[in-house]
């Protein structure tokens, strides 16, 4: 890369890095190629529920100049003198696996990709909560699909409600939340009941036309869950009215 290219790209990731560190008080590759423009929020969700094997094959640029644009950010940041965190990036499918980053899958480079840098400024305690929450895996995507005419790449079924996986998309049954019962949105109170009661759980989201994006329709929640939940919730209000 020539000098006059390498300080355009430079100036990018470092704005971006910048804007990010201030934001949230640490930084990632993700948040680099985000907000650089190389990474779309829609490449990033595909990557997240596991439709694309690895981060680079939605990055739509050279592997080369990727390089260089992480050789610059973690430049950046080791003379900003943030502190490296390793974090878990895992898929939001039942199966939990970690996410890919890179085409090669090199160790190194894996590592590099999952490492948040982190203020300086922040106390101990609040680093720790930082990485904590940064590590805690992502809500399972459970999605009502537009198009009735889908087929399960285990079962060959199909169903109401399916989950991507790597290899396409899965029914509830197969990836063990068949037997999870669907609460709609609407009783905010009822659903954080439910879902704390719940151990196990999935957001339901279904694709809108009009708006061009998944919207939240309610939550997969284990039955005994829902029904004590339900009966808590009814008792405290019925008491808040006598």
């Amino acid at each position: 890369m020539n000098p006059k290219n390498r300080k355009a790209l430079s100036d990018r990731v470092v704005r971006a890095a910048e804007r990010a560190l201030a934001d949230q008080k640490y930084v990632s590759p993700v948040d680099v190629l985000l907000g650089i423009g190389w990474l779309a929020p829609s490449s990033l969700k595909d990557w997240q529920l596991g439709r694309v094997d690895c981060l680079e094959r939605v990055v739509p640029t050279g592997l080369p100049r990727l390089s260089e644009a992480m050789t610059i950010f973690r430049a950046w940041a080791a003379a900003k003198q943030l502190r490296p965190s390793e974090t878990d990036y895992v898929a939001r499918t039942a199966g939990r696996q970690r996410l890919r980053f890179s085409v090669s899958g090199k160790p190194d480079i894996e590592q590099a990709y999952r490492t948040h840098w982190v203020s300086p400024e922040l106390s101990e305690r609040k680093q720790e909560r930082l990485a904590q929450r940064a590590s805690t895996p992502p809500e399972l995507v459970a999605i009502a699909p537009l198009n009735d005419e889908w087929t399960c790449h285990r079962c060959s079924g199909s169903g109401d409600l399916l989950m991507m996986e790597p290899q396409g998309p899965a029914c509830m049954r197969c990836v063990g939340l068949g037997d999870l019962e669907f609460l709609p949105t609407g009783d905010a109170l009822l659903t954080r009941r439910a879902k704390a009661k719940s151990q196990r759980h999935a957001v339901v989201v279904r694709f809108s036309r009009t708006r061009k994006r998944y919207e939240r329709q309610g939550l997969l929640i284990e039955p005994q869950a829902l029904i004590d939940a339900t009966r808590e919730v009814g008792q405290e209000r019925s008491e808040a009215n006598r």
